[in-house]
């Protein structure tokens, strides 16, 4: 059986390079004679593997020294409760609806303080980016709260929001190192792991150091707290080794790929293909305002449900797989993120163009 396209949204596809390198360890992890799912996280191997881990963290996204790197569990929707509890300190947040996953932060955010939603772009489906240059945000907000890239919708925020000093918290679960960042703009910068860097089950965190204090909403459990978590150098209790592992192998691949200035370079090639055949095309169009797009998320429409049920199963059938859109948009969406190849872009764009022409 060979490899098909996969543009699923998440768990997602990863570099084949780093799969084979997996594979071939799956057994034996550099002679301790056991697989990385096997040993102790308390072992010298494990202690190497998430050590080298933050340090390319570090180096790729360029980390300040005063933010601590978290590689914790529970996905990007625990960090909905554990945002509030650890930053409430005014009971008070400002929240900018760009999409489902925002949504949901802030309706989690409700239940410890007061959540103002200060934007939104619901009125249009989610399909474009409110502007965010000057918002009413309330003076006592403990920070402002947005989701970076919106993998339902796809949008993405091309500009971060003028916070007005408060401190900005961002999920960037589906953009994660797919371009550069500076993350000294963030007080707290987020991302579950499985649509652009490993697999499901590990979410990293990468928090301002001053806002990590014993000083968390009463009530917040032991390990809801970050502080729990950075104290012990995310070992307070057993990781998510095996997904460690290979985040740690993907962010050399990473660096081996020249770095986020590359990705990014590549990312806007594979989405301009894409986006190009969209802008063009007579049967498919794309949803969302042209300069609010996501390079890694593409959602797109017929405009006719019993066709773009059609594409969807002949696609399938021609090797391009997970492309139908979220249950609750519908239509298409194609996921490309990182690890999908050039190739998989054009000739997902030739599949569309054959469907195109057989379906006028």
């Amino acid at each position: 059986m060979s490899r098909v396209y996969n543009f699923s949204a998440g768990p997602a596809v990863l570099p084949e390079e780093v799969l084979k390198e997996a594979a071939a360890e799956m057994l034996d992890y550099k002679g301790t004679g056991m697989s990385v799912m096997e040993m102790s996280h308390r072992s010298k191997a494990f202690d190497e593997i998430i050590k080298t881990a933050e340090a390319d963290l570090r180096e790729i996204m360029n980390i300040p020294d005063n933010y601590k790197v978290l590689f914790l569990q529970g996905g990007a929707s625990q960090q909905f409760a554990m945002i509030p509890m650890n930053l409430m300190k005014n009971k008070k947040a400002a929240y900018i609806i760009t999409g489902q996953w925002a949504k949901k932060a802030y309706q989690e955010a409700k239940m410890y303080g007061d959540a103002v939603e200060v934007a939104s772009s619901a009125d249009k489906t989610f399909s474009y980016i409110p502007d965010c240059s000057d918002l009413d945000i309330p003076e006592d907000a403990d920070y402002v709260y947005i989701c970076e890239n919106n993998t339902i919708y796809g949008t993405k925020f091309k500009e971060l929001p003028n916070t007005k000093g408060h401190t900005l918290v961002a999920d960037i679960s589906s953009c994660f190192l797919s371009e550069p960042v500076d993350v000294s703009k963030y007080g707290v910068i987020y991302g579950g792991v499985q649509k652009n860097v490993g697999p499901a089950g590990v979410v990293i965190a990468i928090v301002r150091e001053d806002l990590i204090t014993e000083d968390t909403l009463p009530g917040t459990p032991t390990m809801l707290k970050y502080k729990t978590h950075a104290d012990a150098e995310s070992l307070y209790n057993t990781p998510p080794c095996y997904g460690i592992y290979i985040c740690g192998k993907v962010f050399k691949w990473i660096k081996n790929m020249g770095g986020l200035e590359s990705m990014k370079e590549l990312n806007e090639k594979k989405a301009k293909i894409l986006y190009d055949f969209l802008d063009q095309s007579q049967l498919f169009s794309g949803t969302v305002v042209a300069k609010d797009r996501s390079l890694m998320n593409v959602p797109f429409i017929t405009g006719n449900d019993e066709v773009d049920a059609k594409f969807i199963k002949e696609a399938k059938a021609a090797g391009f797989e997970n492309l139908k859109g979220h249950r609750s948009v519908g239509g298409m969406r194609a996921s490309i993120y990182n690890a999908m190849p050039m190739e998989g872009v054009e000739k997902l764009v030739d599949f569309m163009k054959k469907f195109e022409e057989e379906n006028k």
